[in-house]
């Protein structure tokens, strides 16, 4: 029985991918090509790995066993890989990250552009995703998430500035409705809720000398952006719960006035965070180097503003 290595892994990144046809887009090939590998695989194997229908697939006892045994396999080879990308004079190969948007916008991408400006065999992926998932699992390099609350084998290395909401409104809107000056001001207005992947709403938090006010908004309007809460706040559909980032060009056009902004306290930064038992590749080093250094730039020039 000959069972080739890379068969082996089209049958691990069908099922971390979810499908034959999002497997086949991130190799960039047919689903039919990678329908042909497992149908290869399974035959040489004499074994059935994976249930398909037409919508979906699942994997069998026996498929789960292996992906048990196959995906630690996987990454001693691929840390093996890694290990001669460090015999490179420069960074090479792919960096898969995995970020929620509003880390992608204005913290990740501009890192990543400068980055591979400076390391221009460096290939980079980022995948914008508000969901917790497992990066090691989903084949990421690393992910970025709010705050330091990473699992215990995870580093994690801040990244960019501290944080901070901004409750925006129209001109428009606070001549009609009124300006709120304590968060409880904002009963009776038309919040734009956020719902979050999970189907959970989101909370507005507040602080100031030491007391703490969480308010769970109320309004006719739910979106599950920041890009869409801001495009409703200027249109004047109510007012909307964003970050800083985010609302500082349309505060200085004089689009969007920003209230409450004594309450706003500020939060950690995002991190960029991986896995601690992994081998890192040359390229993942400059990245997480590459970083460091921007954050400690970019400090002082947060402490002077």
């Amino acid at each position: 029985m000959t069972i080739r290595l890379d068969h082996l892994e089209t049958f691990a990144l069908i099922v971390r991918a979810g499908g034959f046809r999002a497997a086949a887009a991130e190799r960039g090939v047919s689903s039919s090509v990678m329908s042909q590998t497992m149908g290869a695989l399974e035959q040489a194997l004499g074994i059935r790995l994976l249930n398909r229908t037409t919508r979906s697939i699942a994997v069998t006892e026996a498929g789960e066993r292996l992906l048990k045994r196959l995906r630690p396999a996987l990454d001693e080879i691929r840390s093996a890989l890694a290990e001669l990308d460090e015999l490179r004079e420069q960074p090479s190969g792919t960096l898969r990250i995995n970020a929620p948007g509003p880390a992608v916008d204005h913290v990740l991408c501009p890192l990543a552009f400068a980055f591979m400006k400076a390391h221009p065999e460096v290939k980079v992926e980022i995948v914008s995703d508000a969901a917790i998932v497992d990066i090691v699992e989903q084949g990421f390099d690393a992910g970025v998430r709010f705050g330091k609350q990473l699992a215990q084998d995870m580093i994690a290395v801040p990244l960019g500035r501290p944080l901070r909401y901004a409750i925006v409104a129209s001109p428009g809107y606070l001549r009609e409705r009124g300006r709120p000056t304590v968060p409880s001001d904002l009963i009776g207005h038309d919040c734009i809720r956020r719902r979050y992947p999970g189907g959970t709403l989101a909370t507005w938090a507040f602080g100031k000398n030491g007391e703490t006010v969480e308010i769970a908004p109320e309004g006719r309007l739910t979106l599950s952006s920041a890009h869409q809460e801001l495009q409703a706040a200027i249109a004047g559909q109510g007012i909307a719960h964003v970050f800083e980032d985010y609302a500082r060009a349309p505060i200085q056009d004089g689009k969007l006035i920003e209230i409450l902004a004594d309450w706003s306290p500020q939060l950690p930064s995002w991190f960029l965070y991986y896995p601690n038992k992994r081998h890192s590749s040359a390229a993942m080093r400059a990245f997480l180097e590459f970083a460091r250094l921007s954050t400690r730039q970019a400090a002082p020039a947060a402490a002077s503003t």
